[in-house]
């Protein structure tokens, strides 16, 4: 995509790259220069870089206004030895609801289960949260399989690699096994629902920082955590995009906490320069744009994504912003995958949702759609045609 020659860089040293979410430290405040090996980064494919840089404008099957049940076109799961004879129950192991994102997705997961269940399609959905952590989502898996009372196992996993030998002791009973957001170390799930990816996330934004900032540019990134494939990946295509721009970089990892949030951005415009702001997650966007405010400066280029504080921000303020999309109907995807099995219908293997971002020219109508919400709600949670919209997603009631 980008033709400019790489040059010098700068960038903070992660000390340790398996830590979750739950475990991340602030990174060092110093910047060092790059070296050729030193910004190679071991999330880099360029294999998967180049599938899902074609995947982002690639056509979906199926109808645009339920983007929740689009996917392009593969191999497909056939449901003949899912379907059920009646309501059926879904176990679902989370992850976390520790940040909006996550909220989002899971108010409208709900909503589409008061469906499902009017339906007589699903009797029920018992769910454990692992609060962030790899060891009780271990626990939580292999208690809904001991328990041997699921139909079909939803899981949303904490880490990769950490929670995939008990992934794959949910796909030996036989059970479908519904993999959603973060990948699961392993390839045994029924299926894989996901938006193109995290590197598409990070390609979207990062070009949109090309595009605004001059070459030898300076780039505070903002890192949510490391050794969770969907904030790596974002970030490895992103430093790949920033190295072929000739742009300068430094990165922390901020926990999406607010006051370090704050405090690093703080540090950095009193060094000098800042030309834009990379996040890997909306909720550090606003923090850092409120920086700027509290030290006096103009707002340079600040990403995003699809909340709503940020989107208001933009709007509001009148910076150059972007906001990559996750999405979150993918929530409720997961739910009608397990629902489609159920019926004997078959769905992808590899269940790929369209990722379009939010530009300049589409903000206006996405903060007119999404009126009414709280700064915490994501735009693209795709609950529009659910009957408690909008109401239920204003309310913001965690279930």
């Amino acid at each position: 995509m980008q033709t400019s020659a790489a040059r010098t860089t700068t960038f903070t040293v992660l000390a340790a790259l398996a830590l979750a979410v739950s475990a991340c430290a602030p990174g060092g405040t110093a910047a060092t220069p790059a070296t050729e090996a030193a910004t190679q980064n071991s999330w880099f494919d360029q294999q998967k870089y180049d599938l899902e840089n074609s995947q982002r404008t690639a056509t979906f099957t199926g109808d645009p206004a339920k983007p929740y049940l689009q996917y392009l076109p593969g191999p497909m799961v056939e449901a003949g030895a899912f379907k059920a004879s009646g309501p059926a129950k879904v176990c679902f192991s989370n992850a976390a609801l520790s940040n909006t994102w996550r909220q989002t997705g899971w108010i409208t997961m709900n909503e589409q289960l008061k469906e499902l269940q009017k339906q007589g399609i699903i009797s029920e959905l018992e769910t454990r949260n692992a609060q962030d952590s790899d060891n009780t989502q271990v626990a939580d898996i292999d208690y809904f399989v001991n328990e041997k009372s699921c139909d079909a196992f939803i899981i949303a996993p904490n880490s990769p690699q950490a929670t995939a030998p008990a992934v794959e002791r949910a796909c030996s009973t036989g059970k479908p096994v519904i993999i959603f957001d973060r990948g699961a170390g392993t390839n045994c799930g029924t299926t894989f629902i996901h938006s193109v990816g995290g590197m598409a996330w990070g390609m979207d934004s990062a070009s949109f920082i090309k595009d605004n900032v001059e070459p030898g540019g300076h780039v505070v990134v903002l890192r949510t955590a490391a050794g969770v494939d969907v904030f790596e990946q974002r970030w490895a295509a992103a430093q790949h995009i920033f190295n072929e721009a000739g742009l300068k970089y430094t990165d922390y990892i901020t926990g999406a906490d607010p006051t370090k949030i704050k405090s690093i951005v703080t540090d950095e415009i009193a060094k000098g320069n800042v030309d834009a702001v990379w996040v890997d997650l909306g909720d550090q966007a606003v923090p850092a744009i409120e920086a700027f405010e509290d030290a006096g400066k103009d707002i340079p280029v600040v990403t995003g994504e699809d909340n709503l504080a940020y989107l208001r921000a933009w709007k509001a303020k009148g910076f150059k912003g972007f906001a990559s999309v996750y999405d979150a109907y993918q929530w409720r995807t997961a739910l009608l995958a397990a629902a489609q099995l159920f019926q004997g219908q078959a769905i992808p293997k590899d269940w790929v949702l369209p990722q379009i971002p939010v530009t300049a020219k589409e903000l206006d109508t996405v903060l007119a759609t999404n009126q009414g919400m709280p700064d915490t709600h994501y735009a693209a949670s795709g609950g529009e045609d659910l009957p408690g919209f909008p109401q239920v997603w204003q309310q913001r009631v965690i279930p």
